[in-house]
């Protein structure tokens, strides 16, 4: 009997043939969706449900089958090739797991330093998505400025989780008092940061 994952893939291929609506989908026109399903993951996963989350990441699965469905259809790679892509860069990334390397005493930063390498990346910048929210970038922005070892000072003083989500929501609530767009602001902030990086690098 073939696979839950197997039965996926031929469903796909049938809507992609036999639905006109799944028949003219293409990676752009999905963006939404797939920003979409993601968003409802987390809901679900902040929400504790299981048969929620069971449903949601169907969802999101759907959309990965989708989007390599589309590209098989036009002769670019397949959901093997993801598959293989996926598993081949786990196991390059984790030798203290598959090959006889020592576990690293800071995870996060072995990875990124393999990642850095495999990339050919000069700049703790590079490979961030452009589409992110302002404040996913800003995290992402900051973690690879600090594993990369740039020299840009940036603040460290300890705060717990509860004072960050508050001062982050009191801001908004001041900014939009004022007439101020936070969101562009934290872009026009983050763009700054950003400058500075690049100049500490260079």
């Amino acid at each position: 009997m073939a696979s839950e994952l197997e039965r996926l893939r031929g469903i796909m291929a049938e809507l992609r043939t036999k639905c006109p609506w799944d028949a003219e989908q293409t990676h752009r026109s999905l963006l939404n969706h797939l920003i979409e399903e993601a968003c409802e993951v987390v809901d679900a996963v902040e929400a504790g449900d299981d048969t929620e989350l069971v449903e949601e990441l169907g969802d999101l699965l759907l959309q990965v089958y989708f989007h390599a469905r589309i590209a098989e259809d036009e002769g670019r790679f397949t959901l093997d090739d993801v598959a293989r892509g996926i598993s081949d860069k786990l196991v390059r990334r984790h030798p203290h797991v598959f090959a006889d390397e020592d576990v690293p005493s800071d995870m996060w930063q072995s990875w990124e330093e393999r990642k850095r390498a495999e990339k050919g990346r000069s700049s703790a910048l590079e490979g961030i998505a452009q589409s992110l929210s302002v404040l996913g970038r800003a995290h992402k922005v900051v973690s690879r400025t600090r594993s990369h070892g740039v020299a840009v000072d940036l603040p460290d003083e300890p705060i717990d989780e509860e004072s960050v989500g508050a001062e982050i929501v009191a801001l908004v609530a001041r900014a939009q008092a004022h007439g101020i767009d936070a969101d562009a602001a934290a872009r026009q902030a983050l763009r700054a940061l950003e400058e500075r990086i690049r100049s500490a690098e260079s």
